[in-house]
């Protein structure tokens, strides 16, 4: 069984989180079977290992973390591995891999451009 969790940094305030759960409801709206939770690495929950538990306890075997940063820098590249093969070594059956943070992929970045000139004034 395949999951998703997206993973954020986290912040001080709940509404902060918004975009993560637009995120949730699109994926859902688009396949409605699918396991999609949340891991947060600091200061909200659920945690990184809180998500990937409660993918695990939905039978979920096959995990990708979307990142959901803008560029890769420490939390991505050194962090979010570190998280990932603690998360294996707690679930011995989960296999989890990593994509690319979701401001490094070219419909993103286009999709920003786009809203970019869009919000060019006097266009």
């Amino acid at each position: 069984m395949k999951g998703i969790l997206l993973f954020g940094h986290g912040a001080r305030r709940p509404e902060w989180a918004e975009p993560f759960h637009h995120i949730r409801t699109a994926i859902l709206a688009a396949d409605p079977a699918a396991r999609v939770e949340f891991g947060f690495l600091e200061l909200m929950h659920p945690t990184f290992d809180e998500g990937i538990a409660a993918l695990v306890q939905q039978d979920a075997t096959e995990i990708v973390v979307v990142p959901i940063f803008i560029a890769g820098g420490s939390h991505v590249n050194k962090d979010l591995p570190q998280l990932a093969a603690n998360a294996m070594e707690r679930h011995p059956g989960a296999n989890i891999t990593l994509a690319l943070p979701v401001g490094e992929v070219p419909p993103v970045l286009a999709a920003i451009a786009d809203y970019a000139l869009d919000v060019l004034p006097g266009k």
